[in-house]
């Protein structure tokens, strides 16, 4: 048995980006990089119900422990808060390397389980807050961030389509729940199938967690050369419409563009427009006088849509670009809302449930986008910091679209909530046609591809042991 070290070499690309190629995602992983598809999708199915389920189980949990209704957006409200708020402080740890890949699922896990824990017996409603809105909220934040850029690392060349695959788990995983706890759950067993729930889903991320890696920094996939045209047109496409960054952006540099800030406002009011329709479909559907069954299956069709709809959009991102395809998707999100209301208001179950789909399908679509539309624009070697500041955007769009729209809804009804969210939507459609990948200081341009200044060859850090 003899171990040999694969090597590697840094190559600069014109605008003066460092690529590392010569290693294969088996030289480092020891299997294929799918694996950093497969086991991320996992886990984003598994903390899906916190956030798409949970309001299905409204009327069992303001029974059981006697909340108000209110609480209920509330606790949906605060435990997004702590989602979004923990992006970027868990993006810094993961890439100072003060926090592996690992360690954060882990503490995804645990904290998944306390969330549901404390729906299932918290003795009042503060501990409910506490236990679930910020321990499970928390928890949601460090395994979605992680899963997220996990993906983006392994297939820098073509992020879009496996990107949208692995967000969207963290919708359609959540629809056996919503079934479960609108069809089956009641006061009467709450306890035991929030315990049993809790318990899957937390081992499920801890599991698939257990074998995350990251690549390098600057890792590049050895079969694609980052210098030259593709002989994949799929790959070739991809990149043409959607470059690779010209640096490795640090944060503070990536706000001094004015594109991430622009970034964040718009995902601020889009997210809103989805977590406000998360919130308020259930309870719009049975006062619209729909059956309990019909409601429940709206929801698990947006959940389903909202899901798969995220997978379609990154492969559309990769042939068309992303900004062109965030564009239809924010005008598509707007017109849903309208559709959603309009639908409920006549009291036509058929429009209802297909307004719900496309309501999903847009509300969906733009978190894959805006974690693909980061790393296209400002590397992916901070691209868990970045898109965790983009990503923040959503601490206020939770607390906006499910606490502050219930207020909207409870003082100007339900036709005024939804007309301001549709309207908001296809507002955001013209925003983004500002995006763009920021262009370099005259200054760090450099005008020749070549090996890295100094470089050579070198012994990679991974080994492979051969017979």
């Amino acid at each position: 048995m003899t171990t040999a070290q694969p090597t590697y070499r840094e190559v600069v690309d014109e605008n003066g980006r460092v690529y590392r190629i010569g290693e294969t995602d088996r030289d480092i992983l020891g299997r294929s990089r799918v694996w950093m598809v497969w086991l991320p999708w996992i886990s984003m199915m598994a903390i899906s119900s916190s956030e798409y389920a949970f309001t299905s189980a409204e009327d069992t949990l303001a029974d059981a422990h006697g909340w108000h209704g209110s609480h209920i957006f509330w606790l949906l409200g605060v435990w997004v808060f702590f989602q979004a708020a923990v992006a970027f402080p868990a993006g810094r740890l993961r890439e100072s390397g003060k926090l592996s890949a690992r360690a954060a699922m882990m503490l995804g896990g645990a904290g998944s389980l306390m969330g549901y824990l404390a729906l299932a017996f918290a003795p009042n409603v503060f501990w409910a807050y506490v236990g679930f809105g910020f321990f499970g909220g928390a928890a949601a934040g460090f395994v979605y961030a992680t899963c997220v850029n996990m993906v983006g690392k392994w297939y820098p060349e073509r992020k879009g389509g496996k990107t949208g695959f692995v967000n969207g788990g963290f919708a359609y995983g959540s629809v056996p729940f919503i079934f479960i706890f609108t069809s089956y759950m009641d006061v009467s067993n709450y306890t035991g199938i929030l315990f049993a729930t809790g318990v899957l889903l937390a081992s499920l991320v801890a599991v698939s967690g257990f074998f995350f890696k990251d690549p390098p920094k600057n890792w590049w996939p050895a079969h694609v050369d980052p210098l030259g045209a593709s002989t994949d047109p799929r790959i070739a496409r991809a990149l043409r419409k959607n470059p690779p960054a010209k640096k490795q952006y640090t944060p503070m540099e990536a706000v001094k563009t004015g594109i991430l800030p622009l970034m964040w406002f718009v995902l601020l009011c889009t997210a809103g427009i989805n977590i406000f329709g998360i919130a308020m479909q259930v309870p719009f559907g049975k006062e619209m006088g729909f059956a309990g069954g019909i409601v429940a299956l709206a929801m698990s069709l947006k959940a389903i849509i909202n899901g798969t709809g995220r997978g379609v959009i990154g492969w559309i991102s990769d042939r068309y670009g992303r900004r062109e395809t965030l564009v239809i998707v924010c005008l598509v999100l707007g017109a849903a809302q309208f559709a959603v209301y309009f639908s409920g208001s006549i009291g036509s179950m058929p429009l209802f449930l297909l307004a719900s789909m496309v309501s999903g399908f847009g509300g969906g679509a733009i978190f894959p986008l805006f974690a693909a539309m980061t790393a296209d624009y400002f590397g992916e070697n901070n691209n868990a910091t970045n898109y965790g500041l983009v990503y923040s955007s959503k601490v206020i769009s939770g607390l906006v679209g499910a606490g502050l729209g219930s207020v909207v809804v409870s003082n100007w009804g339900y036709g005024s909530a939804f007309i301001i969210a549709g309207s908001v939507g296809i507002a955001c459609a013209f925003i983004t046609l500002f995006l763009r990948q920021p262009k370099l200081p005259v200054s760090e341009q450099t005008t020749t591809p070549t090996d890295r200044p100094g470089s050579k060859d070198r012994e990679a850090t991974a080994s492979l042991a051969l017979d």
